[in-house]
């Protein structure tokens, strides 16, 4: 099998477009299509599609350009909430191994009993290979003072350590470490390291700067099963975005109660108010949830 599609330049690119039916302004739908490309646009513009691929009658350039402006806002709000709850769930977690096994802690397989096998293997190779890989001052500044250690520490190696790391250390420690972190979240162990994962998702869609506004999630977190603002009438479907902007208003609350995020949520709705609700699974009284109070 061949495949028969050409490349085209942009100009044709737009006559394309337009011979589909969209309304633009031909000189700027090509510098949309220059600033992002024709491949990443039409998944702004798919729910616009008919099914011979024409567009729906009145659909406009500036409206899928408003639907790709407000995703790329997101993804900026979703990352500085997750940055700030990566750190604070690290600082929990390394302290949790560090008091109870020393400075070292991660390095004996004993600590981590439950891991399955190969694993903890696998991630002290990761470990080792960025911290050899490292520039950062506190590294080299250890690696000088301290060459008889041929590793770092648990609270410098941490510093090294990706979400997706962090997270496989979380996975491998025993119950006990699990709850005391989880603990510091007011939330069980097993919810919390389910919000681990699915922030780690959302996370890498956000760092390769993948549409995140109307996605299906693909690691979909529990809610709490004891608390009730998250039931009955409350519900928040579990598949997609207003359970990740929910969770992080949750967590934010702890990890960072004076910050204005939001505030800023609010702002970008407010901002790109054409954008539909119910495809991030948002009522249309979403503020008014009790967990948005």
């Amino acid at each position: 099998m061949q495949y028969s599609k050409p490349a085209l330049t942009y100009e044709q690119q737009a006559d394309l477009i337009l011979s589909r039916g969209m309304t633009a302004d031909r000189d700027r739908l090509i510098r949309r299509l220059k600033a992002v490309g024709y491949y990443r646009l039409c998944a702004y513009w798919h729910p616009f599609r008919e099914q011979d691929d024409n567009f729906r009658p009145g659909t406009s350039i500036d409206e899928v350009w408003q639907r790709y402006m407000f995703d790329r806002q997101l993804r900026l709000i979703l990352m500085d909430a997750i940055e700030r709850v990566e750190v604070a769930a690290r600082c929990a977690l390394i302290d949790a191994l560090a008091l109870r096994h020393g400075p070292f802690a991660h390095l004996a397989p004993a600590n981590f009993p439950d891991a399955l096998p190969g694993r903890h293997g696998e991630m002290i190779d990761d470990l080792r290979d960025r911290a050899r890989s490292s520039r950062e001052v506190f590294v080299q500044h250890f690696r000088a003072t301290y060459d008889e250690f041929p590793d770092l520490p648990i609270w410098v190696v941490a510093e090294t350590m990706s979400f997706g790391t962090m997270f496989t250390l979380f996975k491998m420690s025993p119950l006990k470490v699990q709850k005391a972190v989880a603990s510091r979240f007011s939330l069980p162990a097993p919810v919390f390291s389910s919000w681990l994962h699915t922030l780690n998702y959302v996370r890498n869609l956000c760092a390769h700067h993948s549409r995140v506004w109307n996605r299906t999630l693909s690691v979909k977190p529990f809610v709490p099963r004891h608390d009730a603002r998250w039931h009955g009438k409350n519900a928040v479907p579990n598949d997609r975005l207003f359970v990740v902007l929910t969770q992080l208003r949750y967590l934010m609350q702890i990890v960072a109660p004076r910050s204005q995020w939001r505030e800023r949520v609010f702002a970008t709705f407010d901002r790109f108010q054409q954008v539909p609700l119910p495809s991030m699974g948002m009522p249309a009284n979403w503020r008014e949830h009790p967990l948005w109070l």
